[in-house]
């Protein structure tokens, strides 16, 4: 048996594979989608970090966003050759590994409510899923198959999951796009 090549994704990033791959990701308060083609055996993954951006802009890194992250990663499929009346999703991710409370406003219950009323409201049936808790996630999909394979990481990881997804929110707050909204308290607050 020939291995399967690996692609590992991180945040606001999309990959389609008509060649049988293993696409790899970790994911915390963010979102993956895997969607798979039954008929051609084809599938792909995204990885979001919000569900919309926050001023309704198209931001420069739109992948980075659910509502554009899906379009994108749906588009690709189709480019591949995809039916998108075939497609199925699993869905990973949500978890409460920033330091904000499990609030449902957070940031992962809005990604959660976002995937799955956009999956709803697009008729893509899912056919498993690992949502919400207090732990990261590896998540690998075989393309060929559709399988997933789902890893509850232990406490060791939230602490660099949450630096990198607090990075790249920082990066969304700085952005001119960004609508202005600020996303966690400047530093000294409470000072």
């Amino acid at each position: 048996m020939t291995p399967r090549p690996g692609v590992t994704i991180h945040i606001g990033k999309i990959h389609v594979a008509k060649e049988p791959t293993v696409i790899k990701t970790v994911v915390g308060s963010c979102i993956a989608v895997c969607l798979f083609d039954p008929v051609l055996r084809l599938g792909g993954m995204n990885h979001f970090l919000l569900p919309t951006p926050c001023n309704g802009d198209t931001p420069a890194d739109p992948a980075r966003f659910g509502i554009h992250a899906m379009e994108l990663l749906i588009g690709a499929m189709q480019k591949s050759g995809g039916d998108r009346r075939r497609l199925q999703a699993k869905v990973f991710g949500g978890g409460h590994v920033l330091a904000f409370s499990a609030q449902t406003d957070s940031v992962p219950a809005q990604n959660i409510r976002f995937i799955q009323q956009f999956l709803a409201t697009e008729r893509v049936p899912v056919l498993g899923w690992d949502l919400g808790g207090y732990l990261p996630r590896r998540v690998h999909f075989y393309t060929d198959t559709g399988a997933a394979y789902v890893k509850r990481l232990g406490r060791r990881t939230i602490r660099q999951t949450s630096m990198e997804e607090t990075t790249h929110l920082s990066t969304l707050q700085r952005s001119p796009r960004s609508g202005g909204v600020t996303l966690f308290p400047p530093a000294d607050a409470g000072r």
